[in-house]
């Protein structure tokens, strides 16, 4: 127990009460230490995962059909219109960086969270009010038949202010919410630990059940042309996400921010650099330690880890540093703790398996891109009724509600059963999950390489995109989608739980950002492949393997190639995992008595 929460029992006990704060340094909003059961838990958690569903209802209501609002309503061509999404996507993630950033350094999550929830209403209003007085004119264009007017460069730009606002806020908002949601969760308690792991699975899920009404219910609105009903539906979704937000206040769990981790890099980096020849010592102990009460990196010391022994300069103590601390004088420049330099050293380590995620986040991105594609050239009628291709991203929405349920109903009771795990070891480690996922990844590649090869077997070469161009079936894709949603919960929901668990503690929000960047870049380097392999691939008068009409093509050959990449991938990945090495904590919160645990 710490000496605010000591102070704080006594104070309290004073009263005829007994209580218990969390042993994970978190405060309340006043900045006192946190009391056990009147924060966090569940209550606070199941709040965060309904503002996730309703602002993920919200972001997707527009994002699913942006393409289409560019060429149907401002009459942008397929090209312009599919580089302008992709810019805006690479936004939206690059401002995850911008938001973690602000988070750890200066505002904390709370605060942060409220602020980008903010701009994100704002710019879902703007843009649904915009649509409705200035762009979808006549009423009722911009569905399939009927196009819109021109529009001034007043209206056009308005449109892009609103929606890059929507970028900001929702890119700003996310790698926050899913930390802030763990914060509420003391890692040091038994039970409260396993609901922390919990949580990252439902946050996910919660996430694709918002999805899913704006694949079904939005989509359809929007696709009729019923625009500005679509993006005010939005805007209310995320002004009641924010409602529910704040409406938490009072019961959130907080931790406080550590600074501009630039700086403290730097500081490292310059330190080692001024002692490249110096020797460092052998004993651990004779390393700078801080000062006792020195809190440099935020939350919890990191303890001394073998391996980049050239930042552990940074870290020794020589005669310059004795003699200034005579004078009582410290130079972050010249001398830094260990912790500082093992928060250096973690990053670092973290590095290359975030790098081993992007080919996953390739493979992923094709759900949105060439499945589509893919499913529009198959037979998607069924009697009268015809079924948009985009919709079949339901299956992957249902395959991670399915595969979250049995993982945590059977298949982790069974390893810690056969493993004999304790109760809140999930037997499965964060990396083995995430190895797991890029298995199943493969073959998601494979299945819809070999729905292809079946699809252009039965494909009508001079059917270009029509109805009917190929007699299979859209349904033989429902097996790629579940396989992308199997994937997609061991990799995607390990990921969160093992940047958030290995990222420095003042530096957390920076670890789910991680998350997100790699689904940026997995989009801009499928964009690289697609382009390299359709200029190799056209030549001699050949339509390449992604044509127009992919009847013409060979799409199964550019899944096989991701299948083949995402192997290689696989066994970068199993060799960074295997020299991998879990950060190691001191204790930031000492108890003090040992009865004071569990106070009745």
């Amino acid at each position: 127990m710490s000496m605010a929460c000591l102070e704080l029992s006594k104070e309290v006990k004073l009263k005829g009460e007994d209580i218990e704060c969390t042993k994970d340094g978190s405060i309340d909003l006043k900045g006192n230490p946190a009391i056990r059961e009147t924060s966090g838990k569940w209550v606070a958690g199941i709040m965060i995962l309904l503002n996730q569903a309703l602002a993920t209802l919200a972001f997707f209501g527009v994002g699913v059909n942006l393409v289409l609002f560019l060429t149907r309503v401002l009459k942008e061509n397929n090209a312009d219109a599919a580089n302008s999404v992709s810019k805006w996507t690479g936004t939206v993630y690059i401002c995850s960086l911008v938001g973690a950033f602000l988070s750890d350094s200066y505002w904390g999550r709370f605060k942060t969270c409220a602020i980008f929830q903010v701009i994100y209403v704002t710019g879902l209003s703007l843009l649904a009010l915009a649509s409705q007085l200035y762009l979808v004119k006549p009423k009722g264009c911009g569905n399939r038949t009927t196009l819109c007017g021109e529009h001034s460069t007043m209206e056009v730009g308005l449109f892009y202010i609103s929606v890059y606002m929507i970028a900001l806020g929702y890119g700003g908002y996310q790698p926050n919410i899913a930390t802030f949601g763990a914060d509420q969760f003391d890692e040091q308690h038994p039970s409260e630990c396993s609901s922390k792991v919990a949580f990252f699975s439902y946050f996910y899920l919660f996430m694709n059940l918002g999805s899913l009404f704006s694949n079904t219910i939005l989509d359809y609105f929007e696709d009729e042309g019923k625009w500005a009903l679509g993006f005010w539906a939005s805007a209310a979704s995320a002004f009641a996400a924010l409602v529910l937000f704040l409406g938490g206040t009072a019961r959130y769990r907080h931790f406080a921010s550590s600074g501009n981790p630039l700086s403290r890099f730097a500081q490292v980096l310059v330190a080692a650099t001024k002692k490249c020849k110096v020797e460092t010592p052998e004993n651990e102990d004779d390393f700078y330690q801080g000062e006792v009460d020195d809190d440099t990196t935020g939350g919890r010391k990191m303890l001394h880890t073998h391996g980049f022994k050239f930042l552990d300069r940074a870290a020794v103590v020589t005669s310059k540093e004795l003699d200034s601390k005579e004078k009582s004088v410290h130079n972050p420049w010249r001398i830094c703790p260990i912790s500082q330099v093992e928060e250096v050293k973690c990053i670092l380590r973290l590095l290359p398996i975030w790098l081993c995620t992007i080919i996953y986040s390739v493979v992923f991105t094709q759900m949105a891109s060439l499945f589509v594609e893919q499913g529009d050239a198959m037979k998607t009628t069924i009697a009268n009724f015809r079924i948009p291709a985009a919709s079949m991203s339901t299956f992957d929405i249902l395959s991670v509600a399915g595969v979250i349920f049995l993982n945590r109903r059977v298949l982790y009771p069974l390893v810690k059963r056969f493993k004999k795990c304790k109760d809140d070891d999930a037997g499965l480690t964060e990396l083995q999950r995430m190895g797991i996922g890029l298995v199943i990844a493969v073959m998601a590649m494979l299945s819809a390489g070999i729905v292809e090869c079946y699809r252009l077997k039965y494909a009508s070469n001079d059917c270009k995109h029509c109805e009917g161009s190929s007699s299979l079936n859209i349904f033989w894709q429902v097996p790629q989608y579940a396989f992308i949603g199997a994937s997609e919960v061991f990799m995607y929901v390990a990921q969160l739980e093992f940047f958030n668990a290995q990222a420095p503690d003042g530096l957390k929000s920076f670890g789910s950002a991680l998350c997100m960047t790699s689904i940026s870049l997995g989009n801009y380097v499928s964009s690289f492949l697609v382009s390299i392999v359709m200029k190799i691939s056209a030549t001699d008068n050949m339509p390449g393997w992604i044509p127009g009409n992919l009847n013409k093509g060979h799409l199964d050959r550019f899944y096989f190639l991701l299948a083949g990449l995402t192997l290689i991938d696989l066994a970068a990945y199993i060799a960074c995992a295997k020299w991998y090495k879990n950060i190691k904590h001191s204790e930031k919160i000492q108890e003090l008595e040992e009865e004071d645990k569990f106070e009745v």
